[in-house]
């Protein structure tokens, strides 16, 4: 039973790392460098506040 849920888990582990490595190959070629390392939220944050003193 235990060596079962122990196989599971590192099926799911397996899978879980091929999957993170697809996504990262899939947006490294999909996205130039500059959009990856852009703040655009935290522009959008500063635009959109409004501050009172």
């Amino acid at each position: 039973m235990w060596m079962t849920v122990s196989y599971a888990c590192w099926g799911i582990s397996i899978l879980l790392a091929l999957w993170m490595l697809y996504d990262w190959f899939k947006v490294d070629t999909t996205y130039s460098e500059n959009v990856l390392t852009s703040s655009r939220e935290g522009e959008l944050e500063a635009v959109s506040e409004k501050h009172r003193i």
